[in-house]
């Protein structure tokens, strides 16, 4: 019997097929799959996924992308179809992240650089470095941490304290395979990473992408991102950074992004996506999108030429509201807030 793709194979959240694939090889030998979506020449985005995902769960926004952008998405090691590197650290996101952007963009090339949950704390991670200085316009933290994130998840209904933390750890770092997606399982996985308005195909597609994720890769970046520490290197990420997060994400509450957006040398606007849970690039597509849009509008290309010297703070435009893909069982278009 053969195995079920690691993703769904129909519909708005089924990956679309890259123009080109190649393999980026990070500093330690580790190879990651790259895919390249859309006409070169245009403005570049790079997007990185984050814990137990794969490029499949940037599908809504590749498709839209790439009709005028070069999208470019990656693989994090041991996710999807990188081979599981020799290490687990924020260092090595780093450096894969560095490997991926030296082997897609020309020199002196920038992009926008997306990055979601841990995607977005390898940007944190990878900030300051020449590479990144070089091709990184500007970057969209989106459900994202720079720490303390098994103290203060809340996929746990209980008091927060040692006992919680200690359990969070547990759950959130098991060893245990996840099995086939079942109703029951889905049902699990959509309270702790969903809001409870969530479409069905919109959890559908997220357990299968999740579900794919080997244990062994599951359990070795859970303990990463368990002792998870990069406020450091917040003052490093000095490019213009939009943030983005959902109101209802357990697994890195509001309070997280609340505090990388004051943190930030040059937050462009904090977007919190009322009743979102923590996947919001498939919860929240068009938001997400969006977001990007405004970012590459602005930075990337001969915009990002115009704004490169200017030092003025810029807010973002207020995002126009939401709207969800069409189905009979989407809920209501997110409310969106930029502080």
């Amino acid at each position: 019997m053969s195995r079920r793709p690691a993703h769904v194979t129909s519909g708005p959240y089924a990956p679309p097929v890259a123009g080109r694939e190649l393999t980026a090889v990070s500093a330690d030998g580790a190879r990651l799959h790259v895919e390249v979506h859309g006409e070169a020449g245009a403005p570049a985005v790079v997007l990185a996924h984050g814990w137990t995902c794969s490029t499949a769960f940037w599908a809504a926004q590749t498709r839209d992308l790439a009709r005028d952008h070069r999208v470019i998405a990656y693989d994090q090691r041991g996710h999807g179809r990188s081979p599981v590197g020799l290490r687990h650290s924020t260092t090595a996101l780093a450096d894969d992240l560095v490997a991926v952007l030296k082997a897609t963009l020309a020199p002196g090339e920038r992009a926008v650089v997306a990055g979601h949950s841990m995607g977005g704390m390898t940007i944190m991670a990878a900030a300051g470095r020449p590479e990144f200085t070089e091709h990184v316009a500007a970057t969209l933290l989106c459900s994202t941490g720079s720490g303390g994130l098994v103290a203060e998840a809340l996929v746990l209904p209980v008091r927060a304290g040692r006992a919680r933390t200690r359990i969070t750890r547990a759950v959130l770092g098991s060893r245990a395979p996840l099995g086939p997606v079942t109703p029951v399982a889905s049902k699990v996985l959509k309270y702790a990473t969903m809001g409870p308005g969530t479409a069905p195909d919109r959890v559908e597609a997220v357990a299968r992408i999740v579900h794919g994720c080997p244990a062994a890769v599951r359990y070795a970046w859970s303990q990463v991102l368990a002792d998870l520490d990069l406020g450091g290197n917040l003052a490093r990420l000095t490019v213009p950074t939009a943030v983005l997060a959902g109101t209802g994400d357990r697994l890195t509450p509001i309070a997280h992004a609340r505090r990388l957006a004051a943190a930030l040398p040059d937050c462009r606007g904090l977007t919190e996506l009322t009743g979102m849970g923590h996947m919001t690039p498939i919860e929240a597509p068009e938001a997400v999108t969006r977001a990007v849009r405004e970012l590459t509008a602005l930075y990337a290309g001969s915009a990002g030429d115009r704004h490169d010297h200017d030092t003025s703070p810029t807010p973002p435009a207020s995002p126009a509201p939401s709207t969800s893909p069409t189905s009979p069982t989407s809920p209501t278009s997110p409310k969106e807030k930029t502080p």
